[in-house]
């Protein structure tokens, strides 16, 4: 299941030491002693990430990751090798059968954990991407993926000019075809030019100060223009805090400052699999935002409207029930509405819903299902989510809404409340349209109790 690790390693001693560090870090995890165990322990719990030793007694650690990345079941899961020795071919020959990255024992623990939870977040990001294309696609309005790729942009920014040419001979070398081009660090905050991004940014972790390369690179994440780029940063082979830090921050790849001989063969199989990561993600995001567009979204609030909701939940409810992953379910409404449409108009009304509708998106996570569902009814879906989370985030959700006041077009300023239902699903094999009644339900009686509160579904408070 997601965020749960599969440790592989023939060697007892190495799985127990490694459970005790994962679990000590609130991971779950589950064993295997050989490739084949591993594999169909793979194919059955769908583990969010699979940690590698790559001396296996019954097939090689490439052996094994090539045959997960055939599978269809196993291919995105992501997987971390473990090596006892620093062997360039052996690195070389791993991240070309797929293998997100590589550590010799023995590994420092900070990396370990830094590196276990980029992964992780880029996996269920993916997923829940994928997740919301196959939706879009089987609702029959999502176009089609092409293969076209272009040559990427690479930008390439070091302390010193000196090593910036050197990055570039080493790259041009084993990427040919690909645009490689040397920017200052200033550049790509101020470069004018439209239409220009580099699909993947090579950043020295110090340039003038230390620590400035991690700092452009949360800029960088915090702009819409390259927020969505693949960003690697470079750093000395020791430098365990830094290389931390960064997967942290943000980083997508990490790479060592010196690009001499094999290193820089492995440095470009690590930016030509996150560039094709990449492409598959902004395909699916130009497929299912356009989709949205045109056909699944509110056009006043900008939401998901009921049709993509129901399409959505049904799916992200089936997931739950194979993962045995909660979810909450939560019905919303204003309080009192149509006192706002008859005192100050429809076009007030209209305001206060877009207001709403973007306090919604501002107070939750992207992964989270929004929609409106009715006039002033609202939809929202948590995944993995337990039901006192569930609740915490309900409560809020309502106090934000009560202390945060609306100005109207004609400058009035007003105060809006609302009711909130909860519901649970995943623990019980229940229709989502069923779960969708229940949050109902709850909503009802959080209005007969007063309005302004949250109440929990009887089945969901049983269950």
């Amino acid at each position: 299941m997601a965020g749960s690790i599969l440790i592989v390693d023939d060697v007892a001693t190495n799985r127990i030491v490694l459970k005790a560090k994962l679990s000590g870090a609130r991971y779950a995890t589950s064993q295997a002693a050989d490739g084949r165990a591993a594999l169909a322990l793979a194919a059955t719990e769908k583990p969010g990430l699979i940690l590698l030793d790559t001396n296996l007694p019954d097939m090689s650690g490439s052996e094994m990751i090539a045959r997960l990345r055939a599978d269809p079941e196993t291919r995105r899961i992501p997987v971390i090798a473990m090596t006892v020795h620093d062997d360039p071919e052996l690195r070389i020959d791993l991240l070309k059968a797929g293998a997100n990255e590589i550590l010799t024992k023995p590994f420092d623990e900070l990396v370990l954990l830094a590196r276990l939870r980029s992964l992780l977040r880029a996996h269920a990001s993916a997923d829940e991407t994928a997740l919301r294309a196959l939706t879009c696609h089987e609702l029959g309005f999502a176009e089609s993926l092409h293969d076209f790729a272009p040559p990427a942009r690479i930008a390439l920014i070091a302390h010193q000019p000196e090593q910036a040419l050197r990055w570039k001979a080493a790259l041009t070398r084993n990427l040919p075809g690909d645009r490689i081009e040397i920017l200052c660090g200033e550049m790509p905050l101020d470069d004018p030019r439209a239409g220009v991004v580099p699909d993947i940014f090579v950043i020295a972790a110090d340039l003038e100060r230390r620590g400035d390369g991690l700092r452009l690179m949360s800029e960088l994440r915090s702009r819409a223009e390259t927020r969505d780029a693949v960003i690697a940063i470079a750093t000395p082979r020791n430098a365990h805090e830094i290389q931390a830090t960064a997967l942290d921050l943000g980083a997508d790849e990490l790479l060592p400052c010196d690009l001499s001989g094999q290193a820089a063969q492995e440095a470009a199989l690590r930016l030509r699999a996150q560039l094709a990561q990449k492409r598959v993600r902004d395909r699916l995001r130009v497929s299912v935002d356009e989709g949205l567009r045109l056909a699944m979204v509110d056009p006043l609030t900008g939401l998901y409207n009921r049709r993509y909701a129901n399409a959505h939940l049904a799916r992200m409810s089936d997931r739950a029930r194979r993962t045995g992953r909660t979810s909450v379910v939560m019905v919303l409404d204003l309080d009192r509405f149509k006192r706002i449409n008859d005192s100050y108009g429809h076009r007030a009304g209209d305001h206060v819903l877009t207001a709403f509708a973007k306090a919604l998106r501002s107070n939750l996570r992207g992964v989270n299902l929004i929609a409106r569902i009715g006039g002033e009814e609202f939809l929202v879906v948590l995944p993995d989510t337990t039901l006192d989370a569930g609740y915490r985030t309900a409560e809020r959700l309502r106090h934000a809404i009560e202390t945060q006041p609306i100005r109207l077009p004609n400058g009035e300023v007003i105060s809006i409340t609302l009711s909130i239902g909860l519901a649970i699903g995943g623990t019980r094999d229940t229709d989502p349209q069923h779960l969708v009644d229940e949050a109902d339900a709850a909503l009802l009686n959080a209005k007969a109790a007063g309005r302004n509160q949250v109440a929990i579904a009887q089945a969901s408070n049983a269950a």
